[in-house]
């Protein structure tokens, strides 16, 4: 008779199991991947972040515009801040009047500071005269839409 041919086999063994050192070519195109990714990621909330607490700031001036003593005056103050986050200070510090408003056309404004409620800044930045709420609320839409075009740049008068 014949004998069983299955009994010359050597019984199964498992494979010696793979090491996790070092990672194949593609986990490391992956880490590599995923730190740019975290390192653009941070560099721009970091750049945006000026803007996000300008219109913050903004939107609580607007809830509280009753109880501050001259609205104009702060967000003028704001508008200047502001573009002092975003151009170099030797281009911004020094503008007052036309010439501000003018800045302010030129980077968003289209016209709206120099011939529209933007003339509030001219104005009534000091008056001790409470400003009219409708031009006050028309001039916050202004600003705010010329915070949301302008973002900060990167500086170069270090």
């Amino acid at each position: 008779m014949i004998e069983d041919p299955l009994a010359a086999l050597r019984s199964l063994h498992a494979p010696s199991p793979v090491s996790w050192w070092p990672p194949a070519p593609g986990w490391w195109i992956a880490g590599v991947l995923a730190v740019i990714f975290i390192v653009l990621i941070y560099r721009y909330k970091k750049r945006i972040l000026p803007q996000r607490a300008a219109l913050h700031e903004l939107k609580l001036l607007k809830k509280d515009m009753d109880n501050i003593a001259q609205p104009v005056a702060t967000v003028n103050q704001l508008l200047k801040r502001y573009a002092l986050a975003c151009w170099p200070e030797n281009e911004v510090a020094s503008l007052t009047g036309e010439s501000w408003l003018a800045f302010l056309d030129a980077n968003g404004g289209n016209g709206k500071f120099s011939t529209g409620p933007g003339q509030l800044l001219l104005t009534d930045s000091y008056n001790n005269e409470r400003a009219d709420s409708a031009a006050l609320n028309e001039l916050i839409v202004l600003v705010n839409q010329w915070i949301k075009i302008n973002t900060p740049q990167k500086k170069t008068d270090v």
